[in-house]
């Protein structure tokens, strides 16, 4: 974690091209999360002029994290109920030449914590659970981003499963286990979605 800063120590008239995006950005998540229990935001790194380039992003939100007897996950006659955490991390990484179009942030949820125990992340079909790329987030970036306070909201909206993509066509799901769980065992047996009360 870096020294906390406020986007309002910067003078958006000094500044200019991609420092003043960044700067834009910075003070839409500041007035978008202020004074929400449920979503927060610090910086975590920063370019040589102070503005920030990495976020970290906390979701105190009761989300299912993985389900039971994942190890037998789709085999014949074995149910795999949800299993739930209400804390997650996600990074929010933004690339030298963003926001260019071919240079989108990275979304990631952390999957260990700092001594690398595994730490709940979610079981969503739009986020990767399994292998390497465990922890990255799909965003359908080309027709719909706007600012990262919209991509952290999405998010959000993934996490309390308001938003869901489980069936095999375009976009496609980011994680093809999780989505045939959604398909033939979250859906038919009610647990997607589910009820959870947040702050708006």
């Amino acid at each position: 974690m870096i020294e906390e800063v406020k986007s309002d120590e910067f003078d958006f008239r000094r500044l200019s091209g991609r420092n003043r995006r960044l700067l834009a950005e910075w003070q839409l998540l500041e007035q978008g999360l202020n004074g929400r229990s449920d979503i927060g935001c610090s910086v975590v790194k920063t370019n040589v002029d102070g503005l920030p380039t990495a976020y970290l992003i906390d979701y105190h939100l009761r989300s299912i994290c993985g389900v039971t007897n994942v190890e037998h996950l789709d085999e014949p006659g074995i149910t795999n109920e949800p299993c739930f955490a209400t804390h997650f991390q996600m990074m929010v990484e933004l690339p030298p030449n963003y926001p260019q179009v071919d240079a989108p942030p990275a979304f990631h949820f952390l999957i260990t914590d700092q001594q690398g125990l595994p730490i709940p992340h979610p079981w969503h079909p739009n986020i990767c659970y399994f292998g390497n790329f465990a922890g990255r987030v799909c965003i359908n970036m080309t027709d719909t981003y706007t600012s990262l306070l919209w991509a952290v909201r999405r998010v959000a909206s993934y996490l309390r499963y308001d938003t869901w993509h489980a069936t095999l066509e375009p976009p496609y799901p980011e994680d093809l286990q999780v989505a045939a769980w959604v398909r033939k065992q979250g859906e038919p047996q009610g647990w997607i979605p589910f009820y959870v009360k947040n702050e708006e």
